[in-house]
């Protein structure tokens, strides 16, 4: 064999060798074969979080894709990252793309989780959406906040517990408290003693207040008959129970003008209630009436005075009637 051939035959073999290292280090390095058709999907995000280029996509746990590259947006306000998915996993327009770190201390990787699927499958050069990042820092800073607000929480329970430790668990409010509950135990023997009683009472006098209750039951349904009748009797005189109401209003009515007329001075009431000349005359008739009816009385109906006539000195004076006629 010629020198020449062994050495074409050497740079062959070596020539073949870098390709195959080549496409080892394409395979293990960013998670894509050699010559399998790629799609490019540029994902917004406020924070990269950390993720690196060639950094794996997965989907679903499955590898199918790698960051291609990493672009901070204008004003440093977002970031673009370029991915690379391979065609053969279509991806739909729903899919929630998050930025996720394996483990606790692992490596950045792109997560795509399909939910309803609802949505056609993305297109080359499409723009998605990403959730930001879980930023561990971040956590630790709003912990330590909520760590603080707990802190003073718990000194302002341990002012208040302090504070009712004093007013409520003081020596006087215990004594006052103390002396509440003596009383309030001796008002409800008290009122033991007071049930005991009535029930010694009511034991002693059941037949009593039987009977008492049995007579108020009898009362009320005699009562209760009465009111029927009455509502019978209403019922069934009804048009001469309100003939006498309209003769009570008529007499009524007649009484006011009685009294009216009486008060204006008119007939003979109300001339001796007006006139008094005729009302001294009437008081003297009523005297006249009165003497004439005590004459009778005392001296009969045919008593005729006598006329009294002129005596001798020893002659006894007229005294009235003979006794001896």
């Amino acid at each position: 064999m010629s020198k020449q051939r062994l050495e074409w035959k050497v740079g062959l073999f070596v020539l073949i060798s870098l390709i195959l290292l080549v496409a080892v280090v394409i395979r293990f390095s960013k998670g894509s074969a050699l010559f399998v058709p790629t799609m490019t999907l540029f994902m917004k995000t406020e924070n990269a979080g950390g993720i690196i280029e060639g950094a794996m996509v997965f989907m679903a746990g499955v590898p199918v894709g790698h960051v291609e590259t990493i672009e901070l947006g204008p004003g440093g306000t977002n970031v673009t990252i370029v991915v690379e998915i391979q065609k053969k996993y279509p991806i739909h327009g729903d899919a929630v793309f998050s930025i996720k770190q394996a483990g606790f201390l692992g490596d950045r990787y792109i997560s795509i989780d399909p939910t309803a699927n609802s949505k056609p499958p993305l297109q080359d050069g499409a723009v998605v959406q990403s959730e930001a990042p879980f930023d561990l820092q971040e956590v630790a800073r709003s912990a330590v906040g909520l760590l603080q607000r707990v802190d003073d929480t718990a000194k302002k329970l341990n002012e208040a517990v302090d504070r009712i430790d004093k007013s409520l668990f003081a020596q006087e409010t215990l004594t006052n408290l103390t002396a509440t509950l003596l009383n309030f135990r001796r008002m409800s023997e008290q009122a033991l003693t007071t049930l005991s009683g009535v029930d010694e009472f009511v034991k002693t006098n059941s037949h009593p207040l039987s009977t008492s209750v049995s007579n108020l039951v009898l009362f009320s349904e005699q009562m209760n008959g009465v009111g029927r009748e009455i509502r019978e009797i209403v019922a069934t005189n009804r048009l001469e129970v309100t003939a006498a109401i309209k003769n009570i209003e008529s007499a009524s009515v007649q009484v006011d003008k009685l009294v009216t007329d009486l008060q204006s001075g008119k007939g003979l009431a109300g001339s001796l209630l007006k006139d008094e000349k005729l009302e001294q005359n009437f008081m003297s008739l009523i005297d006249n009436l009165s003497l004439l009816s005590s004459n009778l009385n005392k001296h009969g109906l045919l008593y005729k005075p006598k006329v009294k006539r002129a005596t001798s000195p020893s002659a006894p004076p007229y005294t009235g009637r003979n006794p001896h006629r």
